[in-house]
This record gives C-alpha cells, structure tokens and sequence, in this order.
C-alpha cells in the first residue's frame, strides 16, 4: 500500500505520471486536507472547490500562480491577514497577471480582456480556425506522421490568439519562431542549443504588443487591435499601454496552455480507442460531448493556489488565516460524489460540463468557449484529413506497455509529447 503521506506532491515526479491515485487518496480521507510537507490545505472535493471558488472575499487569488513556493515576503499572522496580503502581494512572482487580482482591481483588468472575447469575435475568429487548422496539418499529413504537441497543437493555438488579438498575418510567423523556436522542434526556447536561450517569451510578447498598441493610439483603424488600444475601465479612464499589453499577453501563453493539452488528451484518447474515434467520424455532432469528458477526466489545470485572509472552514475542516488552499480541479473532476463512476470516460455522461476544469467564480477561464472552439474544430478537420489515427508503437511502445512523459509541473497536466501515425485521407 502506498504511504501518500510521504509523498510530496509538488516535488515527487511519482505523481506527475499520475496523480489521480494520490487526488482519491486524500479526497477518501477528507475532501479538505491539509498535506505535510509544505502546509498547504488541499481541496480534492467538488463541492469543496466550488465553496472556495466562488469566494473572493475570504481566499485571495494573490498567490493563484506560485503557491507556497516562494512564499509570501512577509509571515501572514493573525486571525485576519489581508492587510499584510494587500500590502505585500507586489513581491510575489507574476504580481502583475489577471489570475493574481483581487477585486476591485480584478474585475477593471478582467473587463479589457472581454473587450476581445465577445460572442462576435469569437465568431470571427473561428471561421479562421478552419483555415489555419488545414494550414497547419498541410505541414505533416503525407508523411502519415506526427507528433501532436509541437507539429499542430502549439502552433495552431499560437496563431488563433495572434488572430484573435488582431495580429497582422504577415507577423505570424515570427510570433511562432519567437516564442516556440519556429518549425525546427530542436530550436525551441530554452533548448541547450538554442542561442536564443537568454530570450524571454513574456519580454518578446511585452514589446511587440506595446508596439501594437501605441500605433493604434496613435492612428486608429478598423482592427481588433485598435479596439483593445482604446478600451478604457469602468469608470471610463485609459489604461496604461502596459495595462493592456499584460492582459493580452496572459490570454496568449494561458490561452494556449489549456487548449494545447485538451487536445493531446482527446487525441491520445482516440487513437487509443477506435469505437469512439469511428463514432466520431459517423457523427460529428458528438465533438463537443468527447471535449467536455476530457476536461472532466483529465483537466489540463491540475489545481489553482488561494491564501486565507481570515480564520475560516471548509467542508469542516478550519483552516488558519494566512493558510496555502491548493484547489485540485482534476480531483474535482472525479468526485465521485459528483460523478458515477468518476475513473471511466463517457461520451455520454450528462453532467460532464460541470467540471471544473476552467474554474469557477471571478476568476473562471475567460477562454473557455475559445479553447472548447478550438478543440472542436481541431478534432473535425484531424478526423477529415488523418485516417486510422493510432499510437506510434516505435516511439510510445507497443499497448500493453505504453511510455509517456507528462509536463513536469504541480499545476499543469499533460503530454510533452504525443506520437501518432495515421493514413493520409485522399
């Protein structure tokens, strides 16, 4: 029997392959646990997640990003801590991104990014979807391989949101080479041989984006772009350029992320199983039930970070102000409170969409009918264009004994790498 207890869970690779044994070992003993090596509370029930969600005003989302690692700069004592929280969140890492506000401030920063996420642009935008998901498998499909991660998922989601944002066509490719080292996977940032490995992505997205933005204030036109340039705040002031840039450049990385691994989840699922990949070429209608069951099963945010500003209680368990609160969405996901026979994917399980997988509250996914869009159109035109979508044996292993490598993170879920091999359609 595994000792749980002894694992820890942000620094053991044991539960990056696979954390749900340690989500449903903790969720069986209590819904709200607090877990002993860095003391944090963890949240592994629905209902749970949800009461924690959906409650600014107790939890602060300062540390939504960095958890208990590196801490606050400050200890966080006494019964009510959101002074000390207010005074010195600026000195936590990624300070300045929407998922770490707080209201007021989170709702005024969360507005200028709805100014891009209207059903009407998101309508726009998927009408080029269909386009760039064709230009993007026009890259591999007749050499009847592929590895999924980096030959469309990254750069198929990077060009949505460079549409989406109001990127001019022509700087796409740039985007693309900047910020995943272009075509040649061997040149991605951060690689040992790479000579741009001293490059920042957030710095690249800061600059160009500024540039945007500030010709736009300058010479308006009838683009995405200029809309963002001159959104203003509720109470109808200007942002900063900065402002703007920074909300943009979160929904460019965060709006990749989530969709990215959703797909290598859905495709991974469907060369594995051939019932459901023909079900799927019968009826297309059936997309969308296949996405929100992924989401449920195997959500591509393991969990999201608050701190405790005062004392408070949680599926009767009392949690101290100042206290780390991990809320497991991919626990959530299989509550099986929540969820009949949470471990086995169903196509058609009714309650599928109330996941958690894009959280809930004032701080739920903005992007969700963007990454849902995605998938859906994705997982259309793969099905047109690859037949006989299977598992690459040479690269993952025969079935009975697959090798797979998740992302070697506490927050994120997903493949590094997904291998298929397919025959090319016509």
């Amino acid at each position: 029997m595994t000792d749980f207890d002894a694992i820890d869970f942000f620094r053991d690779p044991s539960v990056v392959a696979d954390p749900h044994p340690y989500f449903d070992a903790f969720r069986a003993e209590c819904p709200v646990r607090r877990e002993g090596h860095h003391g944090v509370y963890m949240v592994t029930g629905y209902d749970e997640a949800c009461a924690v969600y959906t409650d600014p005003e107790t939890f602060s989302s300062a540390n939504s990003v960095t958890g208990p690692f590196p801490g606050f700069p400050v200890p966080l004592e006494g019964d009510d801590v959101s002074a000390l929280i207010d005074e010195h969140r600026d000195g936590l890492p990624f300070s300045d991104q929407l998922p770490t506000m707080d209201p007021p401030q989170h709702k005024a920063h969360r507005g200028l990014l709805m100014r891009l996420l209207t059903p009407k642009r998101l309508r726009e935008n998927e009408d080029a979807m269909w386009r760039l998901a064709d230009r993007q498998i026009d890259e591999f499909v007749q050499q009847g391989r592929c590895e999924l991660v980096w030959d469309y998922a990254k750069p198929f989601t990077l060009y949505v949101i460079a549409d989406l944002l109001g990127v001019p066509e022509a700087d796409h490719e740039s985007f693309r080479e900047q910020l995943q080292g272009g075509k040649r996977r061997d040149q991605a940032l951060g690689s040992t041989n790479d000579p741009k490995m001293g490059h920042t992505p957030l710095k690249f997205l800061y600059t160009r984006l500024s540039e945007y933005v500030e010709a736009r204030r300058r010479e308006p036109q009838q683009d995405v772009i200029t809309g963002l340039a001159t959104a203003t705040f509720p109470d109808g002031s200007t942002p900063e350029v900065i402002d703007v840039v920074r909300v943009a450049a979160n929904l460019f990385s965060a709006g990749q992320d989530t969709t990215v691994r959703l797909l290598t989840t859905a495709l991974h699922l469907l060369a594995e199983r051939p019932d459901l990949q023909e079900l799927l070429r019968k009826d297309r209608s059936r997309i969308p039930e296949l996405v929100e069951e992924c989401l449920r099963i195997e959500s591509p945010v393991k969990g999201d970070f608050r701190v405790a500003r005062v004392a408070t209680e949680v599926g009767g368990v009392k949690i101290p102000a100042g206290s780390t609160v991990m809320v497991l969405n991919g626990a959530a996901g299989r509550d099986p409170r929540r969820f009949a026979d949470p471990a086995e994917f169903r196509i058609d399980r009714a309650n599928a969409r109330e996941h958690l997988a894009f959280g809930r509250g004032i701080h739920a996914c903005p992007g969700g009918p963007l990454a849902r869009s995605e998938a859906r159109v994705s997982l259309d035109r793969l099905l047109d264009r690859l037949l006989d979508i299977r598992i690459s044996d040479a690269e993952h292993g025969p079935p009975d004994a697959r090798r797979f490598d998740y992302d070697p993170t506490f927050i994120l879920r997903g493949l590094t790498r997904l291998h298929l091999d397919f025959t090319p359609a016509g």
